[in-house]
């Protein structure tokens, strides 16, 4: 597994916690419905045709997630996203980043 599939499955876990802890009221550990969206997002990540030359999964060209999974990521992230600055600023910082990248023609 390349760097940027590692961090990315990284960010996904922080995001979801942050969304699981405050909308599910689930404590440390994550609910059953979040864990499930986690494992499905981390397979499509781990089966990514483009490997390390991928962008974020919101500006690629390819959609590899079926679209309830989609929406389900996009309302995490629209939730964690602000958040994660003060919780993770790192991972938002190297996210920001592999965003700007395009994907390259297959």
């Amino acid at each position: 597994m390349n760097n940027k599939n590692r961090r990315e499955k990284q960010t996904l876990l922080a995001m979801i916690n942050i969304y699981c802890r405050d909308k599910h009221e689930a404590g440390q550990k994550i609910c059953f419905q979040c864990n499930e969206l986690l494992q499905y997002a981390c397979k499509r990540i781990d089966e990514c045709q483009l490997g390390d030359k991928k962008t974020t999964c919101a500006r690629c060209a390819i959609h590899c997630f079926k679209p309830e999974y989609r929406e389900k990521v996009r309302a995490v992230m629209r939730y964690s996203g602000p958040r994660m600055l003060y919780n993770h600023p790192v991972l938002t910082f190297y996210h920001l980043i592999d965003s700007r990248f395009k994907t390259p023609k297959t």
